[in-house]
């Protein structure tokens, strides 16, 4: 798209055309999602997470010089200890690449590798990068969320938010309240819907393609190798999940079946000009079309997605059912429960999730949305009927963010 215009260097006797450049998303890998506390990683380092998927992204994509990545901008939610001192720059350090490389971390909450992704992708846009890493880490085992903060008083003394909205699960029991007729039924059948769906995904062998083995070492067992997701339960009934637990109020409706885990793990993507792409030879799978974040009540901070997703369909002249792909994060079932109910959208719409999400795979915060994004790419690959995608989530504080995305192999056919 050609936005030509004149440059305040006119001026002084230049001119310099500005032109707004596609952005496609080239290539996305991740590590196996393990569980917080006592999982895979709880003696590994979370900087070591992320340095093996930059060195997997650039050993899966050999077209791509690293001295030409222009950019890493890497999101952790909890930026102290092994995941602080400036996680971008110091991941492109250890993972090899040039010390001419620059790095630098992102933080919004579970959004961050998302924000991430658009940050960076706006500067290739801008024209001010060619080629970037994004992507983001978290290691819930070592720096539970929340670790280290100091809320400001004045939150509470001046009821600014409630208490509630300061504790994740809360919120989501809140948003029961809200949507009555989300029942907790409803949403354990969802929760049961997404085990199903990564089970049959890793039978047909589509979720390990993008999935990095990651070496992993216990002080009692000694080293070994993680190859896949720890926080799948296959065979998960609604019976199983009528008996859990809702620590968050008594008698409540969200327990740790239909809400995702406390996880570890990591996640990253290549984003080039689709220009770039083609002279180094790079694929880009899907084209980067617009995003937006929007502002909730904190403590209803699961509804978020569907301001976002309003302000970019009307920006873009689109409606829900434009869309032929959604990639929601299940942070909460009633959370992805109340998006679909206020687009009109059916439970088990096969638009949604269509290799499951959260609830099963994990939620390591400020990794999940590359991980939306890699789902959906591949997603892409095989629904050439299918033209537009939405990667969508809700986030801490009350936030939700959407990305809009292009499939690249779109044969003409449909305008979804």
């Amino acid at each position: 798209m050609d936005i030509t215009s004149t440059h305040p260097l006119e001026k002084r006797g230049a001119i310099v055309p500005r032109t707004a450049r596609d952005v496609v998303f080239v290539d996305g890998v991740r590590t196996p999602f393990g569980k917080a506390g006592k999982g895979l990683y709880a003696e590994t380092r979370a900087d070591d997470l992320i340095v093996r998927v930059i060195r997997e992204l650039l050993r899966r994509n050999p077209g791509l010089p690293p001295e030409r990545v222009d950019e890493v901008a890497i999101a952790a939610t909890t930026q102290i200890g092994d995941q602080g001192l400036t996680i971008g720059r110091s991941a492109a350090l250890l993972a090899g690449l040039p010390r001419s490389v620059p790095g630098y971390a992102i933080d919004r909450m579970c959004a961050g590798a998302m924000t991430a992704v658009t940050t960076s992708g706006a500067g290739i846009s801008f024209g001010a990068y060619d080629v970037v890493i994004a992507g983001g880490v978290e290691h819930m085992g070592r720096h539970p969320m929340g670790e280290g903060v100091d809320p400001n008083p004045r939150f509470l003394s001046e009821k600014l938010v409630d208490v509630s909205a300061l504790v994740m699960g809360n919120t989501a029991e809140n948003l029961h309240d809200r949507f009555p007729g989300i029942t907790k039924e409803r949403a354990d059948a969802y929760a049961v819907r997404s085990q199903e769906k990564v089970a049959k995904a890793y039978a047909d062998g589509k979720i390990q393609r993008d999935l990095v083995e990651m070496l992993v070492r216990s002080a009692e067992q000694g080293y070994g190798l993680a190859t896949a997701d720890e926080p799948p339960r296959p065979g998960t009934t609604m019976e199983g999940l009528a008996s859990l637990k809702t620590p968050f109020r008594s008698h409540g409706n969200v327990t740790p079946g239909n809400a995702a885990g406390l996880n570890d793990g990591a996640t990253g993507a290549i984003l080039a000009a689709e220009d770039v792409a083609a002279e180094l030879g790079l694929s880009g799978r899907m084209r980067l079309v617009d995003f937006s974040f929007a502002g909730v009540e904190p403590e209803v901070m699961g509804v978020g997605p569907v301001p976002a997703t309003e302000r970019l369909l009307e920006r873009n002249g689109l409606g829900i059912d434009d869309i032929g792909l959604i990639e929601i994060n299940e942070a909460f079932a009633v959370q992805v429960l109340a998006f679909l109910e206020h687009f009109g959208i059916a439970d088990d719409d096969s638009r949604v999730n269509p290799w499951g999400g959260a609830i099963a795979l994990g939620h390591p915060l400020a990794s999940s949305g590359v991980r939306l994004m890699t789902q959906l790419s591949r997603l892409f690959g095989e629904r050439t009927d299918v033209r537009y995608g939405l990667t969508t989530m809700c986030v801490g504080l009350g936030m939700g963010g959407t990305v809009l995305w292009e499939n690249t192999n779109w044969d003409g056919k449909d305008t979804k």
